[in-house]
């Protein structure tokens, strides 16, 4: 078994002496964990780095075994986050919900184009926020649990819309949510794609979407916990927005 493929690499662990078992998510084959021999060389090892963008060669006597990659580096993005904690943070959160939320060997060419254009906007502290934020939403609704923010699930009405309920994940109007207002979630106006997209809002709409991919999300891949890094992400940016 064999196959050629481009992807970013997401996790690196120690296995045996020399080696490393590397998860990398890629354009056609998804996420995919392999085996590199040699990993801890002064060659391999500066290029193992999470976030890095990688050629990988994948091969296996049984399409069922963890295989060994071998690896070229195509671009490295540790230059992205060096010395900006809100760069680092941020890839790691991604790093940590795609080895988290996806299953193995599902490819999933729309959230891997959308996640390498992410990081490529690491470091640019400006942009980088929204653009998570959207690829957070983009992370829901590629595994099944988007967010429709089309209508108000109580009137119909497009106009208006102020909450999310947190049980269908469907928009509703200040009107429509009358005296159930204090038990939905909010809806900022950066969500819809309108608005001024300022710090606040893009703060407020991250724990909206971090309502999800705990309770939505997390308990249909068995109720694991949500990485750490997830949480420590939202600090660090909240601190570094001075909201």
């Amino acid at each position: 078994m064999e196959w050629r493929d481009q992807g970013v690499l997401l996790s690196v662990r120690k296995h045996g002496e020399t080696a490393a078992i590397i998860e990398i998510f890629t354009e056609q084959n998804g996420l995919h964990a392999g085996v590199v021999r040699g990993a801890s060389s002064r060659k391999i090892a500066p290029v193992l780095q999470p976030g890095a963008q990688l050629d990988v060669v994948w091969k296996a006597r049984l399409d069922e075994h963890i295989g060994t990659f071998a690896v070229e580096p195509l671009r490295s993005r540790a230059a992205l986050v060096m010395g900006d904690a809100m760069a680092l943070a941020g890839l790691n959160t991604v790093c940590g919900l795609l080895c988290f939320a996806l299953a193995e060997r599902e490819p999933h060419p729309p959230l891997y184009a959308r996640t390498t254009a992410l990081l490529d906007l690491l470091g640019q502290n400006t942009l980088w926020p929204l653009a998570y934020l959207q690829w957070e939403m983009a992370l829901l609704e590629e595994l099944g649990f988007g967010l429709d923010l089309s209508t108000c699930a109580v009137t119909g009405a497009v106009d208006g819309l102020a909450y999310v309920s947190p049980k269908s994940g469907r928009a509703v109007t200040k009107q429509g949510a009358g005296d159930w207002a204090d038990k939905l979630l909010p809806l900022p106006p950066v969500m819809l794609g309108s608005g001024t997209s300022d710090d606040a809002e893009i703060v407020l709409a991250l724990r909206t979407t971090g309502y999800f991919l705990e309770n939505a999300l997390a308990p249909a891949l068995g109720n694991r916990p949500l990485p750490p890094v997830r949480a420590r992400f939202l600090d660090v940016l909240t601190r570094c927005l001075r909201v």
